[in-house]
C-alpha cells in the first residue's frame, strides 16, 4: 500500500510557487536528495501551511530540515480529522527523520475510557493486561491525541477527573455536562438518575465515534431529537440539533485511509463523482446546467439578531476556492429575520456577476422561504437556485412556473457528502465574521 507513496507529484523547491498549492484539507511529505520522505505533517489549508515554511524563521530542527529537503508531495484528504488520521498512519509506518518525537512507537499514546462508575476521556500508554476495548489509537503525538479530544468535547462534553465535591472548572464551560460531582451531589433520584443516563450517552457516541461509526451516532441524534420537538421540549432538541451539526461538520464523510493511498488522485475521482451524483438529482426537478463547475453557496448568522452576517462560500469542480469566498454585513431593519437578510444580499450579490462571475448553481441554506428570496432575482438569469434544509439534507426546488416547491431528501451518497461539505463550510464562514464583530463590540 505505501509503494504508491512514490507515484506522488514531487513539487522540487527550488524556486516553489507556494500560492498555486491547493487549499484542500491533506497531508505534505518533505523528501531528501534520495527521495527518502524525511518529514510528515499535516493541515487545514495545505498552500497556508507550507508557506509559512518559507515566510517565517523556522525553528533550529525545522531549519534543519528544510536544508535536507528537496521536494514536496501532498495528499489531499476530505476533512481535518482524516487529515489527522493519515498523518499519524504515515509517520507510524514511515518514521520519517524529522518526526522523532511522534515516531517513538515504543510507548504509543491512546485514548483512554476508563471502567468507573463515571467512564473518563483521558489520555494513556497502553497497558497490556488493560481491557483492550477502552483503548483507541494509537497516535502520532499528545498534540494530535488533544486534537482528537477538544473536537469531541465540544460535542459530545465528558470528564477527564476523579469524582470530587464540586462540579469541576469545565462544567462551567460546558465541557463537562453534566459533570459526575454534580449528579452525585443532587438529591432527587429521578433528575439524578436522567442526568447519569445524558452522561453515560455521551460516553457512547464518543465511543462509537472512535469507532469510526458516525452514521450510527446521527441517527440516534435524529431519532432522539425528533422523539423530542414531537413533545415539545425544544430546548432539548435544540440541543441534538447542535450536536448534529457539530458531529457533521467535524466527521463528515471518512474515506479508509488505504484509498488515499492506493490512489494518489483519489480526491479528484471523489470530487468528480459527487458531481456527477448532483448533478443526475438536480435534472429530475430543474433545467440544471450541463456542467456544475461553480457552486456557491449563501448562509446567515446572528445573535438574536445581534450583528448580522451572511456568507458565500464557492467550490470550483467540488474544491473551495477560498480566493471567490466573501463576507456579507446585514444592514435591514429586520436583524434576526433571515429571509429579509438573504434577499439583502441576493440583491447585491446580483449586482456583481460580471467581476465576481456567474455561477452554475447557487445553494441557499434553509427551506422555502430563504430558497424564494434568491430564486426571485436569479431566475431572470437563468441561474438555477436550491435550498438545502438541515434536518435529513432536504433539497428544496422551486418549480418552473416560479409558484410553489418541491423537496427531496438526499439518500446517502456521494451527492450527499458535497451538499454537506458545502453547507458547512458556507456556516462555519457565516459564524466566524459574525464572532469576529462580536469580539469588537465586547472589547471596543
Amino acid at each position: 500500500m505505501l509503494k504508491s507513496i512514490q507515484s506522488l507529484l514531487k513539487i522540487n523547491l527550488t524556486g516553489i510557487k507556494t500560492n498555486d498549492l491547493p487549499e484542500n484539507s491533506g497531508v505534505y511529505l518533505f523528501r531528501n536528495a534520495d527521495d527518502k520522505i524525511i518529514y510528515v505533517g499535516k493541515a487545514i489549508n495545505l498552500k497556508n501551511r507550507v508557506k509559512s515554511y518559507f515566510v517565517n524563521s523556522p525553528l533550529p530542527k525545522t531549519a534543519k530540515m528544510l536544508i535536507d529537503a528537496r521536494s514536496l508531495s501532498f495528499v489531499l484528504v476530505n476533512s481535518d480529522l482524516e487529515s489527522l488520521l493519515l498523518e499519524a498512519f504515515l509517520i507510524r509506518s514511515l518514521q520519517p527523520k524529522y518526526n522523532s518525537v511522534a515516531k517513538d512507537d515504543k510507548h504509543p499514546l491512546y485514548i483512554k475510557i476508563t471502567q468507573e462508575q463515571y467512564p473518563r476521556v483521558i489520555t494513556a500508554r497502553k497497558i497490556e493486561n488493560e481491557d483492550s476495548s477502552a483503548f483507541f489509537g494509537p497516535f502520532p503525538s499528545s498534540n494530535k491525541v488533544r486534537e482528537v479530544l477538544r473536537m469531541l468535547r465540544r460535542i459530545f462534553p465528558y470528564s477527564d477527573h476523579k469524582l470530587g465535591k464540586r462540579p469541576c472548572l469545565y462544567n462551567e464551560i460546558g465541557l463537562c455536562n453534566p459533570c459526575p460531582n454534580l449528579i452525585e451531589n443532587i438529591k432527587k433520584v429521578k433528575i439524578k438518575a436522567a442526568l447519569k443516563r445524558k452522561y453515560h450517552l455521551n460516553i457512547k457516541f464518543i465511543k462509537q465515534i472512535l469507532f469510526a461509526n458516525f452514521d450510527k451516532v446521527s441517527e440516534s441524534l435524529h431519532r432522539n431529537m425528533t422523539k423530542l420537538s414531537s413533545e415539545k421540549k425544544f430546548e432539548e432538541a435544540a440541543v441534538l440539533r447542535d450536536q448534529i451539526e457539530k458531529l457533521s461538520y467535524v466527521t463528515q464523510t471518512i474515506t479508509p485511509l488505504s484509498d488515499y493511498l492506493k490512489n494518489p488522485n483519489l480526491i479528484e475521482d471523489i470530487r468528480e463523482e459527487e458531481l456527477k451524483s448532483l448533478k443526475q438529482i438536480l435534472d429530475k426537478f430543474i433545467e440544471a446546467p450541463s456542467r456544475l463547475e461553480r457552486v456557491e453557496c449563501f448562509d446567515v448568522a446572528h445573535l438574536a439578531g445581534s450583528f448580522p452576517t451572511a456568507s458565500m462560500v464557492t467550490f470550483i469542480n467540488g474544491d473551495p476556492e477560498k480566493a471567490l469566498y466573501r463576507h456579507f454585513r446585514i444592514h435591514q431593519i429586520k436583524r434576526s429575520d433571515d429571509i429579509a437578510s438573504l434577499s439583502e444580499v441576493a440583491k447585491r450579490r446580483i449586482k456583481h456577476l460580471k467581476d465576481w462571475g456567474i455561477p452554475d448553481l447557487i445553494i441557499v441554506d434553509g427551506g422555502k422561504g430563504q430558497t424564494a428570496a434568491f430564486n426571485g432575482l436569479f431566475r431572470e438569469h437563468k441561474i438555477p437556485v436550491v435550498g438545502l434544509a438541515k434536518e435529513f439534507e432536504t433539497l428544496v426546488f422551486p418549480k418552473n412556473d416560479g409558484v410553489g416547491f418541491r423537496e427531496f431528501k438526499v439518500p446517502k451518497s456521494p451527492a450527499k457528502n458535497l451538499l454537506q461539505r458545502i453547507r458547512n463550510e458556507a456556516h462555519r464562514f457565516a459564524r466566524r465574521y459574525h464572532h469576529n464583530l462580536l469580539k469588537k463590540s465586547l472589547f471596543s
